[in-house]
């Protein structure tokens, strides 16, 4: 039985023995284990050549990581929030995720950026924002993002085995909330798939990462008056799956789609926009979301009202069961 930053330390660990060429880097992550254990133990099982503590630098560990993925390494890097990712934007939108083009596949781009981010655990608010959408935005750049510490081990390994560049997002809210039975081997999950984790017939809610366990309980709570819901862990945000989204869709006629990034261009706009132009005519209602609100994520003492509640999104629903 793992914790999720428990089964993400053990997909690298697994990495590392599977494959010499795997190496991680990043702030920390040596004889500390990282800021959130996430790589307890890997430095004293595999030594400082191949798990490296990194300068304070997040623009020199990615840059560094791409250039070992241009000589033929598989770095996983991490970033200690998502937050902190800001001074390697340019290093990850103008060469990570465009070298492989720009080389037209001559150098190899295989790497990972780890970043835990998201709110619910009262830290500083610079600690908690939930900017995926930056990098969704960036072609090239694989987004994905685990619910549970099954789906972390094997997504992340999944996104080591990968040739592209994979942004893998670790929601701070599910580190260490559930633990759950993780093979200690070798396996991968999809990375550009969708998961149905739960099947109704009304309507059709869509999340990520710490969005999973909320629309869970909400769908609990909606079947006591007998609204019955298809919950989609989306998983990869980029590429996103099309084939499982519109069939859901189509089935139930009504979407929620929740998460607790700003809702104006977040990804569920994306989402509703394919939506629309797709499955228009099999709606019975208008697409709704359920996201966090147009500011700077709030100080701990107000990141309740902030965030999407189960409260919130059966609210959503009850107004799409009635709509007229």
């Amino acid at each position: 039985m793992l914790t999720m930053v428990q089964s993400i330390a053990d997909a690298q660990r697994v990495a590392l023995e599977i494959d010499k060429n795997v190496l991680l880097l990043g702030e920390d992550i040596g004889k500390n284990g990282g800021v959130f254990r996430a790589t307890e133990g890997l430095w004293e099982q595999f030594g400082s050549e191949r798990v490296i503590d990194t300068p304070l630098s997040e623009a020199g560990i990615v840059g560094s990581a791409l250039g070992l993925a241009m000589g033929g390494f598989k770095p996983i890097i991490e970033i200690q929030f998502l937050s902190f990712i800001t001074p390697a934007f340019e290093q990850i939108v103008s060469h990570v995720a465009r070298m492989r083009l720009r080389s037209q596949g001559v150098f190899s781009t295989s790497m990972v950026i780890r970043a835990p981010y998201g709110g619910g655990i009262g830290a500083p608010e610079l600690h908690s924002d939930s900017t995926e959408a930056y990098f969704v935005h960036t072609p090239g750049l694989r987004v994905v993002v685990p619910s549970s510490p099954y789906t972390a081990k094997g997504l992340l390994l999944g996104a080591v085995a990968s040739p592209d560049p994979v942004l893998f997002l670790e929601p701070l809210r599910l580190y260490r909330t559930q633990k759950e039975e993780v093979p200690s081997d070798y396996y991968t999950l999809s990375i550009d798939k969708a998961t149905v984790v739960s099947q109704g017939e009304d309507v059709t809610l869509i999340g990520w990462g710490a969005m999973i366990p909320l629309l869970l309980e909400a769908s609990r709570l909606l079947m006591e008056q007998d609204i019955t819901a298809d919950v989609i862990d989306l998983q990869s945000l980029s590429p996103i799956d099309e084939e499982t989204l519109f069939a859901s869709a189509k089935k139930t006629g009504r979407v929620v789609i929740v998460h607790e990034a700003p809702r104006t261009c977040g990804v569920g706009a994306e989402i509703a926009a394919r939506l629309s132009e797709e499955v228009i005519d099999s709606l019975e209602a208008p697409i709704k979301r359920v996201a966090g609100y147009d500011v700077p994520y709030p100080l701990f003492a107000l990141e309740h009202a902030y965030l999407p509640s189960v409260k919130k999104v059966v609210q959503a629903v009850m107004e799409l069961v009635y709509f007229q």
